[in-house]
């Protein structure tokens, strides 16, 4: 995140803060003992000063200090910028990616027959969107300090690599690797935590909400859900060496996956890769494939099952019959979980 925040410093934010918040915004007798502790920037106290240390703001990774650098009361090392800044940055980059993504595979990918579904809901779409809109911004501020923790270097989070080496790209091959390996397990164990009745209850049923899902539904989570099945991506760098360009690619493309796994497009029954057949199977069944990445947990922990071969089949998958068998298989594990009172509204008000 230093690498996203340099460049948003250098080509607007120092401007921004400089205008917004000026180093001659306070008088100029603030006792010093209050500006080093608020960690602010005066004229004349230390706003040429550049302290050592490769902490980020004093030693820029790949661009120059502007022009504006030290004109703001806030430093770029200043906890209360970074703070502001990340909250808005990953807010609306949340909001453009989920928005981008999921609209992409509804136009290109998604297939529409589902509305005739019998567990469609009324207005479901637009719920789906109204639940992600409004939990992005508080998903991304219960991880704001694991983003100021990566910013102020205590993190395993690196820059330099060789990519022209043969030894530099198995490096990067093998944290990868890992990272998948590692967040998966951790997702299944946090999913499956994430079931237990008291919980459930409480967090994951507003995001099983949807039985049928379109890609909409992929952020469509209470926000505390969210962010813990957001948390191994952020204890990863904690642990281990993951370089720097390599987080900011996984961190996109775990979003990508987690709208692809909601597309209900079932390109391929693989029995390792936890793909949108598997997903389905999950919001259906509930108490099934809590994995993210792959079958690999599901079936260490006895929880996996094999999508219905109707998914695979075009004409199959979207057949009455075929809704019929999955309504009433789903109802019968519903009712389990969940008990008698359904509080959603469904296009189709007839049963199967």
């Amino acid at each position: 995140m230093d690498l996203l925040l340099e460049y948003c410093d250098t080509f607007g934010l120092d401007h921004l803060y400089a205008k917004l918040f000026p180093a001659n915004l306070l008088p100029a007798d603030v006792p010093k003992n209050v500006i080093q502790l608020l960690d602010l920037q005066l004229p004349g106290f230390n706003s040429s000063v550049k302290p050592p240390g490769d902490v980020y703001g004093y030693e820029p990774f790949l661009l120059d200090f502007t022009e504006y650098t030290f004109q703001s009361l806030f430093p770029r090392h200043n906890l209360f910028r970074q703070t502001l800044t990340m909250f808005v940055l990953m807010t609306i980059f949340g909001w453009l990616l989920y928005f981008s993504v999921a609209t992409v595979s509804y136009l290109f990918v998604f297939d529409k027959a589902v509305f005739n579904h019998p567990r469609y809901l009324k207005n479901q779409m637009s719920l789906e969107m109204k639940q992600a809109f409004s939990a992005i911004p508080t998903m991304v501020l219960l991880t704001i300090p694991f983003f100021l923790l990566e910013l102020n270097g205590y993190s395993k989070l690196y820059l330099d690599v060789d990519y022209r080496s043969w030894s530099g790209v198995r490096q990067l091959a093998t944290e990868v690797f890992c990272f998948i390996m590692f967040t998966d397990c951790l997702i299944y164990l946090v999913h499956r935590w994430l079931h237990w009745p008291n919980v459930y209850r409480w967090l994951h049923k507003p995001h099983h909400k949807w039985l049928i899902t379109t890609p909409y539904a992929s952020h469509a989570f209470h926000p505390v859900d969210g962010f813990m099945q957001s948390l191994p991506y952020h204890l990863y760098p904690m642990l281990f060496p993951l370089q720097k360009l390599s987080y900011l690619i996984l961190f996109t493309f775990v979003n990508f996956w987690t709208v692809m796994i909601h597309d209900g497009e079932y390109l391929a029954n693989d029995p390792i890769i936890n793909g949108a057949a598997c997903h389905t199977v999950h919001h259906l069944y509930f108490n099934y494939n809590f994995g993210q990445f792959t079958t690999l947990w599901d079936r260490l922990g006895g929880s996996y099952r094999e999508p219905d071969q109707e998914l695979f089949n075009k004409s199959l998958k979207k057949s009455k019959q075929t809704w019929e068998i999955q309504v009433e298989k789903m109802e019968a594990i519903k009712k389990q979980v969940e008990g008698d009172h359904d509080d959603r509204v469904y296009v189709s008000t007839k049963s199967c």
